[in-house]
């Protein structure tokens, strides 16, 4: 039987250290503003880019029959891990629905949903989303060199309340950007799940929201649809783009700074209070929308 001890407290080498999330945290900041929802197509794709979790994504989660589901049924309970009281209660009963996930992914290696640099893996494409909507969609210069390292601490705070080893956490944020770009660089692939997506992004749009009726979003595809293609390819890193062959034109990007210019200049009027509250509301209509349809583990084996 594989328990949630066999994937904590492992040695190595040690935590970096975090510091308290809280109101004033720069990650309540960055992950409680509306802006924060943009680049989550670009931090999905990156995540199915790795084989173990493009593999446990199709398999487990019903992604071609559905792909924006899991979405839906996943981001509120992630955010929740950093702004309900019970967070950490949360974020290992998340890490206990990826108990029984293994198999062999699409490179042919055996994996399991909790082998410490996949599940560290998947929380660094949420630490990278962090630091990437500061850069594009924050004023310039929000993040001071200090904060940068700040930030990066928190995200280990967020981390370790999942209750795992924190073996595979680089020590800083300079060592964070090394590790990631290597990952990008070595590691990732253009899996199944991961060509899917850039393919709806590319030809469908936005698929399915739970609290929007159909009708409205079959209406608004014309203009949902380019903007689903600008924020999940042109918010990846170039790197990614480049080594996969992803298109993306002069045209795409000289739209793409538009668009995160306008998001910018629209979004900084907003009080930081009623931004919160906005985008906390909607997790929370969504995630009790699709509480009845999340993942639901086999039986431990």
């Amino acid at each position: 039987m594989t328990t949630p001890e066999a994937f904590a407290g492992l040695p190595g080498a040690p935590s970096p250290g975090g510091m308290p999330l809280g109101p004033e945290s720069l990650l309540w900041r960055i992950a409680g503003d509306l802006r924060a929802a943009v680049p989550g197509g670009a931090t999905g794709l990156l995540q199915l880019m790795y084989p173990p979790l493009g593999t446990a994504v199709a398999e487990e989660s019903g992604f071609f029959d559905d792909p924006f589901g899991r979405i839906w049924r996943s981001v509120p309970q992630i955010w929740a891990t950093i702004f309900e009281p019970d967070g950490a209660d949360r974020a290992r009963r998340i890490r206990d629905l990826h108990l029984n996930i293994k198999g062999v992914d699409s490179a042919g290696h055996r994996f399991h949903a909790l082998d410490p640099e996949t599940f560290w893996w998947a929380h660094a494409t949420f630490t990278w989303h962090m630091f990437r909507t500061a850069e594009l969609f924050f004023p310039p210069g929000m993040l001071a060199p200090a904060d940068l390292e700040r930030l990066y601490r928190e995200t280990v705070t967020w981390y370790e309340r999942y209750g795992v080893t924190t073996r595979p956490v680089p020590p800083d944020y300079g060592s964070f950007q090394d590790a990631f770009a290597a990952f990008c660089a070595e590691r990732l692939e253009l899996t199944p799940p991961a060509a899917r997506c850039i393919q709806i992004a590319r030809t469908e749009g936005v698929g399915a929201v739970p609290f929007v009726p159909a009708f409205v979003i079959r209406m608004n595809r014309p203009i949902l649809r380019p903007f689903g293609t600008l924020v999940a390819i042109g918010c990846l890193p170039e790197p990614v783009r480049d080594r996969f062959g992803i298109e993306w034109s002069a045209g795409e990007q000289r739209r793409f700074d538009r668009m995160a210019t306008t998001i910018r200049v629209m979004l900084r009027p907003l009080p930081r209070r009623v931004n919160r509250w906005t985008l906390l509301t909607a997790m929370r209509i969504i995630g009790a929308k699709t509480r009845g349809e999340r993942y639901r583990p086999h039986p431990l084996e």
